[in-house]
């Protein structure tokens, strides 16, 4: 065999590393990130403890708040704890994880699989947790976007309280500083990283601008639907954040 001939076992291996992360829901890929546990118990919604006492938090979704301490719960906060309860508590699930493994708390990030199913996108189908990315994982955001689309639509859970659905920028009050919202509205003008939605001011953080593929090209009269939490500024003026290109829908 000539020197720089591959191995049949080399060659194998090769293919392997050049194969993509994971394969399909319901198997384990080969050398691939993923990781099995079983699951202790359910937190919330969104967040339950392995058996080896390690946090994990849902990847790229937000479930409604539950009562702890002396903060109240939101609507619909223990209907999600349960659905993510029956779906993965006592069972061994497949976590799938994105470019960062952990948050800031030390949890680990990821997308979780039980019996082929993707649990980050059943939660969002039902209704029970709402889109919610950063930057820098975006895997599978799309497929979490149009889930949430359709469960908008039929006004499935959360979209069916007031608390959560969709905003009209023109009723934004100050009762909704520091809530997570989605808001809808027409751009009265529009820069090259920032807009106006009626007293809404939309902008894009500098160190966000990174994700964008161009500044924005918007005009005004354009319907645009966003998503973050609502502030206020120093000078009392109401704004939102965008953290990537998914946080910004052009209708």
């Amino acid at each position: 065999m000539p020197a720089g001939a591959f191995r049949p076992a080399r060659l194998f291996l090769w293919l392997l590393l050049l194969a993509p992360a994971t394969l399909h829901a319901d198997t384990l890929s080969i050398l691939s990130w993923d990781e099995w546990v079983r699951v202790e118990h359910v937190i919330d919604g969104d967040t339950f403890v392995t058996d080896g006492h390690e946090k994990v938090r849902l990847l790229g979704i937000n479930a409604p708040e539950i009562m702890h301490n002396d903060r109240p719960g939101e609507p619909l906060g223990e209907t999600a704890r349960r659905q993510l309860r029956k779906l993965v508590e006592g069972k061994r699930v497949r976590l799938a994880f994105d470019r960062q493994r952990h948050d800031d708390y030390g949890r680990k990030l990821a997308h979780v699989y039980v019996d082929g199913l993707w649990v980050n996108g059943r939660l969002v189908e039902l209704g029970l947790a709402h889109v919610y990315t950063f930057a820098p994982n975006f895997k599978r955001t799309a497929e979490l976007l149009a889930l949430e689309r359709k469960a908008r639509d039929k006004r499935l859970g959360i979209w069916g309280v007031s608390r959560f659905r969709v905003l009209q920028a023109d009723r934004l009050q100050h009762t909704h500083i520091g809530q997570f919202r989605v808001v809808e509205g027409r751009i009265d003008n529009a820069g090259a990283w920032d807009f106006h939605l009626g007293r809404l001011h939309v902008s894009i953080p500098k160190k966000s601008r990174t994700w964008f593929a161009t500044p924005l090209d918007l005009q005004p009269g354009q319907k645009v639907l966003v998503r973050g939490k609502i502030r206020v500024s120093s000078r009392g003026r109401l704004y939102l954040a965008l953290y990537s290109p998914y946080d910004l829908e052009v209708r």
